[in-house]
């Protein structure tokens, strides 16, 4: 049974950073494509970004230019570094990986303060 446990959520101001970790409980080289989502109250989920097990990258055109999807292999570790962090990126942030079967973490809060 795979298991992701995303950490490093919590309260930041608005232009600081915040870095997620999503730690998966096998090889992240079993998964095609590996990714964060994020879901705000009354909202649903979105995708932030996405990292394929090729190495391409996909982010929502909201957090270009400010997040970063990146693993490494030697952790079984994806991450989502966030910079110049908005009150709009207040949410849960939860970590996705696939392969033939779908999986997700528990999510971890981010919250921005304005």
């Amino acid at each position: 049974q795979v298991q992701l446990v995303e950490s490093g959520g919590g309260l930041v101001q608005a232009g600081e950073s915040l870095k997620l970790s999503c730690a998966a409980s096998g090889s992240i080289f079993m998964f095609n494509t590996m990714g964060w989502y994020r879901q705000a109250p009354g909202k649903q989920r979105e995708l932030v970004a996405t990292l394929t097990s090729g190495g391409f990258t996909n982010y929502a055109g909201s957090v270009k230019g400010r997040f970063t999807i990146a693993r490494d292999s030697a952790k079984n570790t994806v991450y989502l570094q966030m910079s110049s962090l908005k009150p709009e990126d207040t949410a849960v942030y939860y970590c996705n990986a696939r392969s033939n079967y779908l999986y997700w973490g528990q999510g971890t809060q981010v919250t921005v303060s304005s």
